[in-house]
């Protein structure tokens, strides 16, 4: 099974060597792994040009985009610089992040499962974080999600989404388009992953509001909105979130800005997200 993987990249300099490290000594080894490094002003690009020299089936794609760190665009926008310089004999396109640390076996455990379920549209592990010298579970989302930072895509179910969208909500909208197509996920909880940086640690003040937009780009509704802002900002242990995720929705509704989702889909989204609220009622 042929795995290619994209790398977007800023700024990874602490942490990229371990991440290729960890796909270099993997039991099935990936055919193409292509690294963007996109607008990084420390050593990035220097340490991926070294493991670049040693092994044939990585490469570098230099790009140049703003520093801001906004959650979606920027580093989708640069998925895409790599992903174009691909050809297409994959099966499994995968987009991860330049903070991992992959257990030896993650490939190929990854391979056994799509080869076992041809309906298997994408699969993962998940990510550990490390707090007080010990590494536990990064438990920001339910245990059914497939975290952003190690998305992994069987090729038909990729294009069939319509690939990846350059917006906040990006890897919460390619599954709710899997589930919308009968495609299957699937999270193994024995591949533990190592997530050096944790999630939304370089995020700034402007992206606060993109959350909200993210929603309402989803066609989530109102309520449904609500709950789920409630809950994310309780889990970030945050209320103050809780309004901005809000205001980001509403800003988006009054600027009508265009959505992620057809009506049709967003109206599959809204009973699948209602039918997971009842369901953890009774």
């Amino acid at each position: 099974m042929n795995f290619y993987i994209v790398i977007p990249t800023h700024n990874e300099e602490d942490f990229i060597a371990k991440t290729l490290e960890s796909l270099a000594n993997q039991s099935l080894l990936p055919k193409q792994v292509v690294v963007v490094n996109d607008n990084s002003s420390d050593e990035t690009q220097n340490i991926i040009e070294s493991f670049t020299e040693k092994y044939s089936w990585i490469t570098l794609i230099n790009a140049t985009s703003t520093n801001e760190h906004l959650p979606g665009s920027k580093i989708i926008n640069a998925f895409y610089k790599g992903y174009e310089t691909l050809d297409s004999q994959y099966d499994v396109i995968c987009k991860f992040d330049a903070d991992l640390i992959f257990p030896e076996n993650y490939l190929e455990e990854l391979a056994k499962h799509f080869i076992a379920n041809d309906k298997l549209g994408m699969a993962s592990g998940f990510c550990y974080i490390e707090e007080n010298n010990k590494w536990v579970l990064e438990n920001l989302t339910r245990k059914d999600h497939i975290r952003g930072a190690l998305k992994a895509y069987r090729k038909n179910c990729f294009l069939e989404i319509g690939k990846l969208k350059p917006s906040m909500g990006w890897d919460t909208v390619d599954e709710l388009l899997a589930k919308f197509y009968n495609w299957d996920i699937l999270t193994d909880e024995t591949l533990h992953v190592n997530h050096l940086k944790p999630t939304g640690k370089s995020y700034n003040k402007a992206s606060k509001y993109l959350q909200g937009e993210a929603m309402y780009k989803m066609r989530y509704g109102l309520i449904i909105t609500f709950i789920s802002a409630l809950k994310l900002a309780y889990k970030k242990g945050s209320f103050p979130l809780f309004k901005d995720y809000m205001a980001g929705y509403f800003k988006a509704k009054n600027s009508k800005i265009e959505p992620l989702v057809t009506e049709e889909q967003g109206a599959f989204i809204r009973k699948l997200r209602w039918n997971g609220i009842f369901s953890k009622m009774k």
